[in-house]
C-alpha cells in the first residue's frame, strides 16, 4: 500500500515508506498479541481512526456509489454518521442492548435493515465499537455474537473500531471479544474490517492521566494515528486497496517523526504498558465514584468497565424535570453545565432520540477538582492542596477535592429531581 501519486512526480518519498512499512510491521504485532493474524499488506495506516472509517466506508461502497446505507447504534462515537455523511450516505441507527452500548440490539439490527431495503436503499455497513467510550462499557461475547450472526446474513460488513480496548479498568473483570475473532472461527472473515486509534497509548507516552476541562488532552506531536485490519482474503485485499486509495488521495500520510511515535507505541515496550495500566485504573476509580454519585440520586447508568465516561439516564424523572423545564436533552445538557462545567454532553450528541433525557459525563469532572500539580500523574501520586503527595493506597474518589466534586454532582441531581430519587 504505497503512494503512486503521478501528481507530485511518484512514489512518496523513501523516507515515508520507511516509517509507514514500520508502523504496519508494528501494527501487525499489536494484533498477533490479541489472537489476530495480520499481514503488512492488508494494513492501512492514517492520521486518525476518522479519516480510515471514511476510507473504509468509500471503499465499501464503491460499486453502489451514493446508495449504500450505514448503519450504527446509538448511542455511539459522534464522528461516525459524520464521516457516513461527508459521503452521502444515509445513516440509519440502531438501539443498543440493556447490557451494553456499542452494538446494536441484534433483533433490531434485523428490523432496521428490513426497513432500510423496503425504502430501496442498500445497507452495506455497519459500525461498532466492541470497547465503547461513549457508555463505558464492552458487549458481551454472546450477544456480540449474535449481532455478527445478524450482520453476516443480511451481508453487511462489520466495521469493529477497538480504540479503547486497552482501557479495561480491571482486564480481569472485562471480557473484549473482536468481531474478527469470532468471524474468523464461523469461515467470515472477509465481512469485518477492524480499526484502532492509539488515543490511550498516546496518552500513557505522555504521562496520563491529567485533568482539566473536556477537550483537554496531553501534548503529542499530533492527532493520535489510527490503523486498520483488513482480512486476508479476495475481498479483504480489494477493500484495503480501494481503501488506501483514498487515504493516498487525501495525502493522509503519517508525518515522519509521528510514524515512530506510533510504531514504538504498537510494539508496547514494558513502560508503556505499565502507564497505560495505571491510567486504566486511575479512571477506573473516577468512573466507579462517579456512577456511584449518579445512581444514589436515583439516575439510571449501566456500571462502567472501561475507557473515560458513563452514560446516565434521568428520564425516569422526566415529569420532575419539566416541571423544571427540561424537556430534552439538549435542555439537560445546557442545565448541568451551567451547574457543574462543561463536563456534561447531551445524548443527541451520540445519536439518542433528543427528546430522549441522557447525557454523558466523563471522569474529568471529578479530576478536575485535584490541584493543578497533581495533575498528570500517575494514580496513586496525586499531590494535595499543601504539596503532600497521596499514599498510592488511596482510592481516586477519596482524594482531597474529588470526594466533594462528587458530593456536588449527587447533590445537583438530587435537586433537579425535588430531592426524590427513585
Amino acid at each position: 500500500m504505497r503512494r503512486t501519486d503521478q501528481g507530485d512526480g511518484g512514489h512518496a518519498s523513501p523516507l515515508a515508506d520507511r516509517s509507514a512499512a514500520a508502523v504496519r510491521e508494528a501494527a501487525c504485532g499489536y494484533w498477533h498479541r490479541r489472537g489476530l493474524s495480520a499481514e503488512p499488506a492488508r494494513v492501512a495506516v492514517a492520521p486518525g481512526v476518522p479519516l480510515l472509517l471514511l476510507a473504509v466506508l468509500a471503499a465499501a461502497g464503491a460499486g453502489e456509489p451514493g446508495r449504500g446505507s450505514v448503519l450504527l447504534p446509538h448511542p455511539c462515537t459522534r464522528w461516525y454518521a459524520q464521516q457516513a455523511r461527508l459521503l452521502g450516505r444515509a445513516v440509519h441507527t440502531v438501539p443498543v442492548p440493556a447490557e451494553s452500548g456499542g452494538i446494536p440490539d441484534p433483533f433490531a439490527l434485523l428490523e432496521a435493515v428490513r426497513r432500510t431495503r423496503d425504502a430501496g436503499e442498500v445497507p452495506q455497513a455497519l459500525v461498532v465499537s466492541v470497547a465503547d467510550d461513549v457508555t463505558g462499557t464492552a458487549p458481551p461475547p454472546e450477544l456480540l455474537h449474535e449481532v455478527c450472526e445478524a450482520a453476516v446474513a443480511e451481508g453487511l460488513l462489520i466495521v469493529s473500531d477497538e480504540t479503547w480496548r486497552d482501557t479495561s479498568h480491571d482486564p480481569h473483570d472485562t471480557v473484549i471479544v473482536s468481531p474478527a475473532e469470532i468471524l474468523a472461527e464461523a469461515g467470515r472473515a472477509d465481512q469485518v474490517v477492524v480499526l484502532a486509534g492509539l488515543d490511550a497509548a498516546f496518552e500513557a507516552e505522555s504521562g496520563a492521566p491529567s485533568g482539566g476541562a473536556r477537550g483537554a488532552a496531553p501534548h503529542r506531536p499530533g492527532p493520535a494515528p489510527g490503523i486498520a485490519r483488513f482480512p486476508a482474503t479476495g475481498r479483504g485485499r480489494l477493500l484495503g486497496e480501494r481503501a488506501q486509495e483514498v487515504l493516498d488521495t487525501l495525502r493522509a500520510d503519517l508525518p515522519d517523526p509521528l510514524a515512530q511515535t506510533a510504531a514504538e507505541a504498537l510494539r508496547e515496550p514494558a513502560e508503556l504498558l505499565s502507564r497505560r495500566a495505571t491510567a486504566a485504573r486511575w479512571y477506573g476509580g473516577l468512573a466507579r465514584a462517579l456512577h456511584r454519585a449518579v445512581t444514589d440520586a436515583g439516575a439510571l447508568c449501566r456500571p462502567p468497565h472501561l475507557g473515560r465516561h458513563l452514560y446516565a439516564d434521568l428520564d425516569p424523572f422526566r415529569p420532575r424535570l419539566a416541571a423544571r423545564g427540561i424537556t430534552d436533552a439538549p435542555g439537560l445538557e445546557a442545565e448541568l453545565v451551567r451547574r457543574l462545567g462543561p463536563y456534561a454532553l447531551g445524548g443527541h450528541r451520540f445519536g439518542d432520540d433528543p427528546r430522549e433525557l441522557r447525557v454523558q459525563l466523563t471522569t474529568e469532572l471529578p479530576a478536575a477538582a485535584l490541584p493543578r500539580s497533581g495533575r498528570g500523574r500517575s494514580a496513586g501520586q496525586a499531590v494535595d492542596e499543601g504539596g503532600t503527595e497521596v499514599a498510592a493506597a488511596t482510592a481516586p474518589g477519596e482524594l482531597p477535592g474529588v470526594a466533594e466534586t462528587l458530593a456536588r454532582v449527587q447533590s445537583v441531581l438530587v435537586d433537579l429531581t425535588d430531592g426524590s430519587p427513585q
